[in-house]
């Protein structure tokens, strides 16, 4: 059996509540792919290529992570790479529900993918992606809120 999950994300920037994500999810699979999903009507903060750097960067000491980029549907990445679980972080409530549905939305499209909702750890609750861009794009220190030693490229 495949004890590989996939944790999907925009990870834009990846941040220190994501790698409480990740962390917790190699408790349970012996590799978890970290899968930067790109999205052509969006354009990111940092590119595909920077977020992938940085994700490196967040996890270069850890075994069992692996770092792709895809476009397409979360589950057709996941039979492209024959992985059955799918991994989720959420925040609060509303994360969830907004989380349950896409479960539930891909469980019709792929019955054979099972969704892992990982709620974070409370000390990680209030950090979001968006915060981070925010806080950067107004030139603050984001420190507090991105994995430590990790580098955000430049946004200016």
């Amino acid at each position: 059996m495949n004890n590989t999950a996939l944790f999907p994300g925009s990870f834009d920037p990846f941040t220190a509540g994501h790698l409480n994500i990740l962390n917790r999810a190699l408790t349970m699979f012996d590799c978890v792919v970290v899968a930067v999903g790109v999205n052509q009507d969006k354009r990111g903060f940092f590119t595909v290529d920077q977020r992938i750097q940085i994700i490196r960067q967040a996890t270069s000491g850890l075994q069992g992570v692996r770092v792709i980029n895809y476009d397409g549907l979360t589950v057709s990445a996941c039979r492209s790479l024959g992985i059955r679980h799918i991994v989720r972080g959420v925040r609060n409530m509303l994360d969830f529900e907004n989380e349950r549905a896409i479960a539930d939305a891909n469980r019709r499209l792929a019955p054979e993918i099972e969704t892992v909702i990982i709620p974070t750890a409370q000390e990680f609750a209030h950090i979001s992606s968006s915060a981070v861009r925010d806080i950067l794009s107004h030139g603050g220190d984001s420190s507090l809120f991105v994995v430590p030693g990790v580098a955000l490229p430049d946004v200016k």
